[in-house]
């Protein structure tokens, strides 16, 4: 059986636990807020952080900063290895607070003195509340990428599961603190991020302590491995930074078009995230460890080879959670998220944004997949000038679009952009590994999207079936609908794909077989053999 989907399944099944809490979480919000004013204003307030999250955390920091990691472990052994890290933490700290203290300051100054809209005010407002969760949640993602760079992945991406506990607790016990107006109780959840961001960075640090990190001070100023990571992280940053202001500003511009279309939208990217999450986000992060190892020994046969391996992974799972957020976008929303202040409007506007996103699914992952193998090769410029090229696209499809289709201007202009960056992401790394053998994986695709065209009928007419006859109303008859259609789909696409011999299937069926216990996983031949 497949080491990398065996490795990648640890972050995967805790990424699933998240994003179960996930969609709980919006489900709260949607019953709290819906897809109002309040909502739309509070999701674009909430961009702010989350970019520089991606810029200084997650994003280009972490890419740059794991192979030189690694490198350091590989090479100049453990003392070098956290020397390494302790410098890059504590860069990354003076930059946070520097970044904190002149965001807050320039809030306060426009909420006193700058003439705003009441829309504007309270998008101001309620940033200055949730700016402090920028740090936080920075060196979280710092924290999980030296747990990953050490073989960890179930417990930092469970990670995330405490955010949404704590998040999810604030619309119970923060907001009503705040009076009974959804403009003043909304300041509970802005509270409820940063105690969230707090708890998820505390709560990677047991285990960076049972692998032998001591937090030590360092000048990062004059530190060298801070002074490469900025090299290369540079132009990481550039691209990374071209993403989030494009989603910042393409927010913006729906925010100014329509009062609902922001948190329409959000809420059909919650339902993209979750295979998108469990598969591309999960495999990612297990192969930028992978990949930056068997770069750093040369081994590019093997470096192709697992490549490859995380490529048809991707493509297969995400073929069929593509055909069911297609076919199934009404039941699902409507069992998620209509409640409360989450009306049979919302619903309909949030399936109309999941229709036009849900196509760019594959490539949106499949992005994901491409850049780590340039990063784990040291290349950070060739995905930055991608996807530099690739958002300017996205923001004038979007200055087109969404005056005309509002929320689903949105999905459309990033399908759209997804799907040029796979393909010039996909031309250049083929001039830098030209023996990937692209070629030899057309049959296969073609046979992933056979099945998944057969998958999609059967969603369409099973959810159909079931409606008709328990309706649409209880809580049961939506349960039934969307998980009966889910599971039909789902063992005609694997069925078919068993038939076919594809071999992702095969993996799949002998990962379950593992946990089941009827037979152990084939083993790794890259792993020696037990002791006797």
């Amino acid at each position: 059986m497949s080491r990398l989907l065996r490795s990648s399944g640890a972050a995967g099944a805790a990424t699933l636990i998240s994003r179960i809490l996930g969609f709980v979480r919006e489900s709260v919000y949607a019953h709290f807020m819906g897809d109002s004013r309040v909502a739309s204003a509070f999701i674009t307030a909430q961009q702010i952080p989350n970019l520089f999250r991606r810029l200084l955390g997650e994003g280009a920091l972490t890419a740059a900063f794991v192979p030189i990691f690694k490198d350091r472990e590989a090479n100049e052994g453990e003392a070098a290895t956290w020397q390494a890290a302790n410098s890059v933490i504590c860069a990354l700290i003076g930059v946070c607070t520097l970044l904190v203290t002149l965001g807050m300051a320039g809030l306060a100054f426009a909420v006193l003195y700058l003439p705003l809209e009441s829309r504007q005010e309270l998008v101001a407002r309620l940033l200055f509340v949730m700016f402090p969760y920028l740090g936080l949640v920075c060196l979280a993602a710092v924290f999980i990428g030296i747990l990953n760079a050490r073989g960890h992945f179930f417990l930092p991406a469970l990670g995330a599961a405490s955010l949404n506990v704590v998040m999810i607790a604030s619309v119970f016990w923060l907001a009503p603190q705040f009076g009974w107006q959804k403009d003043r109780q909304i300041f509970g959840l802005a509270i409820g991020l940063v105690i969230a961001g707090l708890v998820q960075a505390l709560f990677q640090l047991p285990a960076l302590r049972k692998e032998g990190f001591r937090f030590r001070w360092v000048n990062p100023l004059r530190d060298a491995t801070v002074k490469l990571v900025a090299r290369r992280m540079a132009p990481a940053t550039i691209g990374v930074a071209a993403y989030q202001f494009n989603v910042v500003i393409t927010q913006f511009i729906a925010y100014r078009v329509s009062d609902t279309a922001v948190a329409s939208f959000n809420y059909a990217v919650r339902l993209m995230e979750l295979p998108q999450g469990i598969v591309g986000v999960s495999l990612a992060t297990f192969l930028l460890t992978e990949l930056s190892a068997l770069a750093a020994e040369k081994k590019l046969p093997e470096f192709r080879q697992v490549f490859r391996e995380g490529l048809l992974q991707v493509v297969f799972i995400n073929g069929l959670a593509t055909v069911l957020l297609l076919t199934l976008a009404g039941p699902m929303i409507r069992l998620l998220f209509e409640r409360g202040e989450f009306t049979p409007e919302s619903t309909a506007r949030t399936a109309y944004a999941l229709l036009c996103l849900a196509p760019g699914l594959v490539a949106f992952s499949v992005n994901n997949l491409i850049a780590r193998a340039f990063y784990a090769l040291g290349d950070t410029q060739t995905p930055m000038r991608v996807s530099v090229f690739c958002l300017a696209a996205n923001l004038l499809l979007a200055l087109i679009l969404i005056p005309l289709f509002k929320q689903g201007g949105m999905g459309l202009a990033n399908t759209l952009s997804a799907g040029l960056n796979s393909a010039l992401l996909f031309y250049a790394l083929r001039k830098k590994l030209p023996k990937l053998g692209f070629r030899d994986l057309a049959g296969n695709f073609a046979a992933v999207a056979g099945a998944a065209v057969v998958a999609a009928a059967v969603a369409w007419f099973s959810a159909r079936g079931i409606e008709a006859k328990l309706g649409t109303y209880s809580l049961l008859a939506k349960t039934v609908t969307v998980f009966g259609a889910i599971g039909a789909a789902t063992l005609v696409y694997f069925g078919l794909a068993l038939w076919l011999k594809l071999p992702q299937a095969h993996d799949f069926l002998e990962l379950i077989r593992a946990k089941l216990g009827r037979r152990p996983a084939d083993p790794d031949p890259s792993e020696p053999p037990a002791s006797p």
